[in-house]
């Protein structure tokens, strides 16, 4: 199981207050690299860039745009951050994009925040303690209201590695993102690589991504493969929640896919136009909110027009409260409980607020009191959907830990625990239906996948088989689902390896010709054979298959091998062995066998090696006693 931590941090505030100068002081990277972002000194796109790592953590910097033009992009790079840089100029204080920037954060439930005042170098130290002042003041009340305050200047680098250590100090004190469950990357790049394809971004929400992987791309439906993945620039076979990641996609053209669209590794995450919110307010909002108001909703990176729906009331403009509402989508989004999402105005432009998503699938309620009070119900949870949350998060729990998480009274959580939809399994651990059955369906996809790639193996070896499924589940799930799908006969096992219980390993189409014909030479040349490789390279079989194509056939029987070098075709074997056996007693020389077969020794000591490994014959000093005969 994968133990590093991996974590985003963002450079968020006005524009042209330092954030990309400060990225590349801490990073080296110019994170602007666009030619209108150079022309115009602006950031447009998310800009990306390495801040730190070692064996124990991963740390990657995003640099949002700051113009007001550009909020959609700043909405999508601060959605899968676990830790801000608020950049505030010391020459200019706290600007109009500043505390939207900050609004936004807070609406987007993040809490972790340090404070940048950049820019340093430009005022005296009375009026950097004004900029302070001012700051704080800005900050009561908010999420950021004990954030940490720290001076910098990155064009001296003066402080910069005191914020860079401060940022690594804060975040091995947090708790990471989970990587055990589905994977779940929102869009926020699109591009194609010459001669590679079309390439996605996105930090990863949750779950892990390995290379080969199949993926889908939603809420569009597209089935797809990651065919190589890339952290920084550098390619990984693996990444993990909280990471950056470029992934290459097969089989998808780039104008199949946009940013807004997400990557996921199962079918279970829900595709919906109509949520159930818990809306908070921005503060001052200068228009009124009325019933039905077209809005922009931004979720993970996804921007999609749409119209609130209250039932509790017709118009608003100020409440402390949460206000539990609906949003009705244009278009489908991908989201679960729990999700955070900004609602703006489309016209006059204004962040209304944000909030989470209590239910992704709403339905249409009667306006009135009631629908407020059961959407009351549904934001706590009821008994079953706190037990299908706990077992969704960590995909497995003893009865005394879903207990623990639920607050659930035993004999209620037991009765539940009854319904078709929970799993118990190995004699203590419960999980959701819907997990195992999303990992089986995985599992047979890669095997499939598999067979189709490595059609002569007889099967993936079962440890790196249930290796690749226990970074993103515990193994003891691993381990029920892989033997309940034998024990249904989805799966197959041999030794040590697993197979779909439909396949039998095969030569391929276009190499069968082939190998008959250098079956037919090996068997011509009887006991007197070359080295097996000749036969191979004679047929014209492409290296990178002989050691497939030799154990398959050894495997089914159709050639023997003497030593690894040299092989007799099995009729041939059995032939030798018979006569052998019929012209000699219980046991014999190594010269009788010589005369009998009338093989030189090349031949024949391989070969009675081999009858002393298959049991035939047991070696008795200079004799050989035949072990199946009296």
């Amino acid at each position: 199981m994968n133990m590093k931590r991996y974590f985003t941090i963002g450079m968020a505030g006005h524009i042209d207050h330092g954030k990309t100068t400060l990225t590349k002081a801490m990073t080296n990277v110019d994170t602007d690299r666009l030619k209108e972002e150079k022309e115009r000194q602006i950031s447009i796109e998310l800009g990306f860039a390495p801040l730190y790592e070692d064996q124990e953590l991963e740390i990657s910097v995003v640099d949002v745009p700051g113009h007001e033009r550009f909020i959609r992009q700043m909405i999508a790079g601060v959605a899968g951050i676990d830790l801000v840089v608020l950049v505030v100029a010391a020459d200019e204080g706290v600007m109009p994009q500043t505390r939207e920037h900050l609004h936004i954060l807070g609406l987007l439930g993040i809490k972790n925040g340090i404070i940048a005042v950049t820019k340093i170098n430009r005022v005296d130290n009375d009026f950097i303690d004004l900029v302070k002042d001012d700051i704080l003041d800005e900050l009561k009340g908010t999420v950021f209201e004990d954030a940490k305050v720290m001076l910098v200047d990155s064009l001296t680098g003066q402080g910069i590695m005191d914020l860079k250590h401060f940022i690594i100090h804060e975040l091995k004190k947090h708790e990471p993102r989970d990587s055990r469950g589905a994977f779940r990357l929102p869009i926020d790049q699109v591009f194609s690589v010459k001669g590679q394809g079309t390439v996605v971004r996105g930090t990863v929400y949750e779950g892990s991504v390995e290379e080969g992987q199949p993926l889908m791309i939603m809420p569009k439906g597209l089935e797809t493969r990651a065919r190589q993945l890339q952290v920084h620039h550098k390619p990984a076979i693996s990444a993990y929640a909280g990471q950056r990641t470029a992934i290459n996609l097969s089989g998808i053209a780039k104008d199949d896919i946009e940013r807004g669209d997400v990557l996921v590794s199962s079918e279970h995450f829900i595709v919906t136009q109509t949520i159930d919110v818990a809306l908070r307010l921005a503060g001052d909002l200068e228009y009124m909110i009325k019933q039905r108001m077209p809005i922009k909703c931004h979720i993970g990176t996804a921007e999609v027009m749409g119209r609130i729906v209250l039932f509790d009331r017709n118009e608003i403009k100020t409440e402390e409260e949460e206000i539990l509402c609906q949003i009705r989508l244009d278009e489908e989004v991908v989201t679960k409980r729990g999700d955070r999402f900004i609602l703006r105005r489309p016209s006059p432009q204004e962040t209304i607020g944000g909030g989470w998503v209590i239910d992704p699938k709403g339905e249409k309620y009667r306006f009135g009191q009631k629908t407020v009070d059961d959407l009351e119900k549904k934001k706590e949870g009821t008994p079953k959907e706190r037990i299908y949350a706990a077992l969704y998060e960590a995909k497995s729990l003893p009865f005394q830990e879903i207990l623990k998480r639920t607050s659930i009274a035993e004999q209620e959580l037991h009765n539940y625990l009854q319904d078709e939809e929970f799993l118990f399994f190995g004699g203590k651990e419960y999980t959701l239906l819907i997990i195992k059955e999303s990992i089986e369906k995985d599992m047979i996809a890669l095997l499939r996948d598999f067979h189709s790639e490595s059609p002569l193996k007889t099967g993936m070896n079962r440890a790196e088989f249930l290796q690749l499924f226990s970074k993103q589940y515990p193994k003891k799930l691993v381990d029920f689902v892989l033997e309940h799908g034998i024990e249904t006969n989805v799966f197959g096992k041999k030794d040590q390896f697993v197979f779909l219980s439909e396949f039998i390993s095969h030569v391929p189409k276009s190499w069968q010709k082939r190998t008959e014909n250098m079956l037919a030479d090996l068997k011509k040349d009887g006991l007197k054979v070359k080295h097996f490789n000749d036969y191979l390279s004679q047929a014209g079989i492409p290296n990178d298959l002989n050691l497939d194509l030799t154990k398959f056939l050894t495997d089914i029987d159709e050639v023997i091998s003497l030593d690894g070098q040299f092989y007799w075709h099995a009729e041939h074997f059995n032939k030798a062995v018979e006569q052998l056996r019929a012209g000699t007693n219980t046991e014999f020389e190594v010269s009788d066998a010589k005369d009998i077969l009338d093989l030189s020794r090349k031949y024949m000591i391989p070969f009675l090696e081999k009858l002393d490994s298959l049991g035939y014959t047991k070696r008795v000093d200079n004799k050989r006693v035949w072990q199946d005969r009296v």
